[in-house]
């Protein structure tokens, strides 16, 4: 189905020009022929003369000698909508309050989520960050003693899955384990 198919036809039902109602007629009977179309090309296209036949129909539609879409318009179109005015406006206008009230959560929600991503993106990007200073920073401080006086010799750290040393020395933690990895390799 069309997007905006039923709300043009309604919309198009209000206008009352003299010069645009010949084309509000064709164009309303027209967006109700191609919303049939799409369900009976399903299972007509098998059909001899399908198509052709759609052809015709069009040209009768628009031709100013058949008045086609006059006709269908006025007597099927024009007494459907002029009886259900009251209830399709209504519908519309809830329509228009339930959109507005779904924007505005929508919207709220996808602040509240853009928020919270941020927030969490910095704080680890924050500790991405300090880690990152904390072995640049260990790094020049292994060159300096590389430089002048040797580096003091540490025990290699412990192999996965022990929870200490060959001596019975505590477990390192990472950013010990790599300090001491960087001063060894000076």
């Amino acid at each position: 189905m069309e997007d905006g198919t039923p709300l043009m036809k309604y919309s198009s039902e209000k206008i009352r020009r003299p010069l645009e109602v010949k084309w509000m007629m064709y164009w309303i009977i027209f967006a109700l022929f191609t919303t049939a179309e799409t369900f009976t090309d399903i299972f007509l296209c098998w059909f001899p003369f399908y198509y052709e036949l759609k052809i015709a129909f069009v040209a009768w539609l628009l031709s100013p000698y058949t008045k086609g879409s006059s006709l269908l318009y006025r007597k099927f179109v024009h007494p459907t909508l002029s009886s259900k005015e009251k209830e399709i406006d209504d519908c519309l206008v809830q329509a228009k309050d339930r959109s507005y009230d779904a924007l505005v959560h929508f919207g709220k929600r996808g602040l509240n989520v853009a928020a919270t991503a941020a927030v969490m993106a910095a704080s680890k990007g924050q500790g991405a960050l300090s880690e990152r200073l904390r072995s640049f920073s260990m790094q020049d401080l292994s060159t300096i003693r590389g430089d002048g006086a040797p580096a003091p010799s540490s025990p290699p750290p412990p192999g996965p899955g022990r929870a200490s040393g060959k001596h019975g020395q505590p477990k390192m933690s990472r950013s010990a384990s790599e300090s001491a990895g960087s001063s060894g390799t000076a």
